[in-house]
Parts: structure tokens; C-alpha cells; sequence
């Protein structure tokens, strides 16, 4: 049985997932997910990235906007709003609710992360292995002006939901990172995995976050296994979402080859860029790493099933070179 690690953020991780999971039903996946997005809102601890790979996988996400539940009500945001308190524009729903509830009981009453998240998944069944990056609090905030010529460091929720993006990120800090500790299982199945594949998530503060971690990279590394990698840039734009801003506060350009020199080869040993990038695959391989172009939007799970099985296929190829 192949054994496939994934470092999964939010929207783009969860829907390549359902496509790998289609392209190889009898692997043994585990994803390994971010939660540099985690916030705690009306005293309720929320990891946006961990809970779309769940409902995503397991049948229960809003398929429209790739975030939160199907069929969701509002009644409590609603009241919650009628009594003044905020955050308005974090909009939980009815549903989600009942998930932070749980989490939080759990966290309160002493179980890990990591723990939490497998009993979560118990209910939602999401035919992988889905584990919190880590066990320990580490939260991405965003550098921004403060409008009185200074700056200020705000979450990353806030930055991305409510700002949308919408005024320059001087820098981008995993706070807590640099003190955190991979979470149980999560270097064993590095270890133990045939290969490891990044997604089409955001290289900055999704994956990016996730290495971030000490011992993650070096885990990666010292596997020995092919490292291949999905573009989220097609055509010099995000497919989805702002990663662009990301980039450009850590100095990235927002392209194709931009982000696999991100990664570096040290990292990487394979890289897809869209058919549209093919321009890019020279640029990329006289970095050391193997580049292939194919379609990689996931407009449909055979779309998406057919960009893992390529995903796959290129990791097969570099670990035969």
C-alpha cells in the first residue's frame, strides 16, 4: 500500500484531497494540517484549515465557498450580533458551532490537538489520516500599517476575512512556531511515507506555516522520498484566494517558478505548473528541480483526480532518476 503525506491548508488542500483520494483509493494517506489560521472567537477555539479538510472529505462542506458547513443557519451569529459582540465579520454558523463547542471542551478538559482532531474525525469519517501540524498554540499574524505612519501586527483571519487583503503585508510571522513541536504521528508518518506532495495551498501561510515548525523540514529531508509539488499560481495569479499578497510580503514573486524557488530544491524534487506556465518548466528544472506542465485547475473531481494521479506519476519519475 503507497503511503502519501500531504501538507494540506484550507479550500485548495481539502479539494485536491477528494481528487487524491479518487486517483488512489487504496493509498494510506495522512495530511498533515495547518493550523497557523487557528483563532479563538467567543471564548471557542476554531481551526478553519482542519475543519475544511474534515467536512470536505467527509461530506459536509458548503461546496460553493469550500468553507464552512452545507445547509448552515445563522441564528446564533444573529443573536450574538443583537447583544453587540463581535467579531461580525467572522461568520460561524449554526453547524460550526457545534464543532468549536466540541474542540473546546476537549482542549479544556486536557486532550492535545492532535487528539481532538481524531475523535472529530471519528463523526466525519474523511478516509484519511487528518493531523494538526501541531499540538501546540501557534497563531500567523500579519504586519500592516496602522494609518498613523506606524505599523501593527493584526491575525491572519483578520487580515484575510475582514481586510480581505485588501492593504500591503509588510511581513508574515508564525507566532509560537519557532517554540512548537511537530504533533504526535506527524514525523513517524514523514518517515514511514513513499511520498510527499504539497498541494496547491498557500506557499506562505498554509504549507509555508507548516515547515515553519521545527523538525519539519528536516523531517522531509531526511525522509528520502520525492517531494512533489502543485502550483497555486497559474498565469501569474492565485487560482483562488490572495496568495499573491503573501508572496509579495516575503518577497516572492506571485508565478509558477516563483513559488517552486520558494520551496527550493533543497525541498522539492518535483514540480507542476499549469499548461498556460509551460514557459516556466525551463526556469524551474535549471534549479535542480523536475518540472512537468499540465491542466491544474480543479473544475470537476476528474480534473482534480487526473492532477494527483500526475502529482503521483512525477514523484514516481524522480524517485526512479
Amino acid at each position: 500500500m503507497q503511503r502519501i503525506v500531504v501538507l494540506s491548508g484550507g479550500i485548495g488542500g481539502a479539494r485536491f484531497l477528494r481528487g487524491l483520494r479518487s486517483a488512489a483509493p487504496d493509498a494510506d494517506v495522512t495530511v498533515i494540517g495547518n493550523t497557523g489560521d487557528d483563532i479563538h472567537l467567543f471564548g471557542l477555539k476554531v481551526c478553519p484549515d482542519l475543519d475544511t479538510v474534515m467536512y470536505t472529505l467527509g461530506g459536509g462542506i458548503h461546496e460553493e465557498q469550500g468553507w464552512g458547513r452545507a445547509e448552515e443557519t445563522f441564528t446564533v451569529k444573529e443573536e450574538l450580533a443583537a447583544y453587540g459582540v463581535g467579531p461580525a465579520w467572522f461568520g460561524l454558523g449554526d453547524r460550526d458551532f457545534a464543532t468549536h463547542i466540541v474542540r473546546t471542551q476537549m482542549t479544556g478538559a486536557g486532550y492535545p490537538l492532535s487528539a481532538v482532531t481524531e475523535a472529530l474525525c471519528r463523526r466525519w469519517q474523511p478516509g484519511v489520516t487528518l493531523l494538526p501540524m501541531t499540538d501546540d498554540r501557534v497563531e500567523t499574524h500579519v504586519l500592516i500599517e496602522d494609518g498613523d505612519g506606524g505599523r501593527k501586527a493584526v491575525h491572519f483571519q483578520e487580515y484575510w476575512v475582514r481586510l480581505r487583503a485588501s492593504v500591503p503585508a509588510h511581513a508574515v510571522v508564525p507566532v509560537g512556531a519557532d517554540q512548537a513541536r511537530p504533533a504526535p504521528g506527524v514525523l513517524e508518518a514523514i518517515a514511514a511515507a513513499d511520498v510527499i506532495v504539497f498541494p496547491p495551498s498557500n506557499p506562505v501561510v498554509s504549507v509555508g506555516t507548516i515547515l515553519s515548525v521545527p523538525g519539519m523540514r528536516e523531517g522531509i529531508a531526511e525522509a528520502g522520498v520525492p517531494v512533489v509539488g502543485l502550483s497555486p499560481i497559474v498565469g501569474d495569479a492565485p487560482v483562488r484566494g490572495m496568495a499573491d499578497k503573501m508572496l509579495a510580503a516575503v518577497g516572492v514573486p506571485a508565478t509558477a517558478a516563483g513559488v517552486a524557488q520558494h520551496y527550493g530544491s533543497g525541498l522539492l524534487d518535483g514540480w507542476l505548473v499549469d499548461t498556460v506556465d509551460a514557459d516556466a518548466v525551463k526556469a524551474v528544472e535549471a534549479d535542480g528541480i523536475r518540472c512537468r506542465a499540465v491542466p491544474l485547475m480543479m473544475t470537476d473531481l476528474d480534473a482534480t483526480a487526473t492532477m494527483a494521479r500526475a502529482a503521483l506519476s512525477l514523484a514516481e519519475e524522480v524517485g526512479t532518476a
